[in-house]
């Protein structure tokens, strides 16, 4: 349960920062709803079949030297992938290619510098939980 709410957060921490950057560059809440709704639902589309195909190399190369390598290559392609998705969203939504390319690369920094921060909080909510519950068992 911790872990589905913990996702949750994250999801809505994700969101959040779409949905900021969208309305600084537009001014508009309607193209920022639009960006924190949209832009996330196409990655959940597209992500699974991108694992897959990344799952099948991985596991080809995994005994070789080129099994670093092909973690690597995954982790370019998926931030190619969502980048190429915020900026699909903001060209679509805007017409702008300039909007499209400054979420592209801000949105993904926005996210690297922040989600650390909210997993280290989520961390510290299970270590207090756990620490509560190793109490509650040394009182039986």
């Amino acid at each position: 349960m911790f872990t589905a709410i913990k996702t949750f957060s994250q999801v809505c921490t994700h969101m959040s920062i779409a949905f900021g950057l969208a309305y600084l560059l537009t001014g508009s809440l309607a193209l920022g709803g639009l960006a924190a709704i949209i832009e996330p639902i196409i990655n959940v589309a597209l992500l699974p079949g991108h694992e897959k195909a990344w799952h099948a190399i991985r596991r080809r190369y995994a005994a070789s030297r080129l099994g670093f390598a092909a973690v690597a290559g995954e982790k370019l392609s998926q931030t190619a992938l969502h980048m190429g998705v915020a900026f699909g969203v903001m060209y679509w939504a805007t017409g702008s290619m300039a909007f499209g390319g400054l979420l592209a690369v801000v949105e993904p920094i926005c996210n690297v510098i922040v989600l650390p921060f909210h997993d280290r909080l989520w961390e510290k909510a299970r270590f207090r939980l756990a620490s509560r519950g190793a109490a509650r068992l040394a009182s039986l």
